[in-house]
């Protein structure tokens, strides 16, 4: 199977991860399949991905052309087996949890066609952790994308050791079709390259809120007047959901019996338990569409 074999792209959990790795396949001429187990959730994810599109056309990115053929390549299921038929390859994006990605992965495996690609967009977990459960190690491998995935256009591309040759070379060639930039990893790393570094500076800042050293918005002020950075680190965890957040910081704090990572997760889930998630749902540690931090005068303290 070539790389350009690849034609249908199977999207499984129809989050903001999902919602825009979709747009953008789709953006790219690939035909795609968002599934999701909630109906609900995929109805939001509908309009989530119609108002990306229209975005990136109001930003002169994509012209009204070229947004309503990639909307009509995509389509969603709640049937599994619906969602598998046809699928080349597998971009999934469910909660951080190994067993749950496992189970996921071992459905789709009875359901998909035998060339089918598996590939993760964990981040924070490796793919060795769930291989075995996918049903095709050989044919499976991470691929993590950013956010927002059109802008933040880097990849990496993470196999584990039963990965094979030429799926590594498939995937990483499909990375390139669909406008990503793939780094290829020589060995498996929790955290990848970009995140292993950004996740130790939102710990960090999780830290110092937790244990009520600095308010956010110091916290944000200090690194935005440092690093001349628009936002910072607790707002920019407002652009990754507060519950995703919570999901990773949950899963290590219990693996690893982290006191410190167990408060930054009761920190974390005092937010999700009263529905704040951040941008996505209009509050988070900020209140959106206008955040106090892009405000005049916030890295004043005014």
């Amino acid at each position: 199977m070539s790389p350009t074999t690849i034609k249908h792209v199977l999207v499984v959990g129809a989050g903001t991860m999902g919602q825009q790795i979709g747009l953008q396949c789709a953006m790219h001429g690939f035909d795609v399949t968002l599934y999701d187990v909630d109906p609900d959730a995929l109805q939001t994810a509908l309009l989530a991905v119609d108002a990306y599109a229209a975005g990136l056309r109001e930003a002169g990115q994509l012209s009204a052309e070229q947004a309503e053929a990639a909307l009509a390549r995509i389509t969603a299921a709640t049937d599994p087996a619906q969602a598998a038929a046809g699928a080349d390859l597998v971009s999934e994006s469910v909660p951080e949890d190994p067993q749950l990605k496992g189970k996921v992965f071992a459905q789709f495996n009875a359901l998909c066609p035998p060339h089918t690609i598996f590939t993760t967009n964990t981040s924070s977990l490796v793919p060795s952790m769930i291989a075995e459960a996918t049903g095709r190690p050989g044919q499976f491998a991470a691929l993590h994308f950013h956010q927002p995935v059109w802008t933040a256009n880097l990849v990496d591309v993470m196999p584990h050791p039963g990965t094979s040759a030429e799926t590594l070379a498939q995937v990483e060639a499909f990375a390139r079709q669909i406008g990503q930039i793939p780094i290829v990893l020589n060995k498996e790393n929790y955290g990848y390259v970009f995140n292993a570094m950004y996740n130790a500076l939102n710990r960090e800042a999780i830290t110092l809120a937790a244990n009520g050293v600095a308010s956010v918005e110091d916290i944000d002020r200090a690194w935005m007047v440092v690093m001349k950075a628009p936002a910072g680190p607790m707002g920019m965890l407002d652009i990754v959901g507060l519950e995703t957040a919570w999901h990773i910081t949950d899963y290590w704090a219990n693996l690893l019996d982290d006191p410190q990572l167990k408060k930054n997760a009761a920190f974390l889930k005092e937010y999700v338990d009263q529905g704040w998630l951040g941008v996505k749902t209009g509050r988070g540690f900020y209140s959106y569409p206008d955040p106090a931090f892009a405000q005049p005068g916030f890295l004043e303290g005014k």
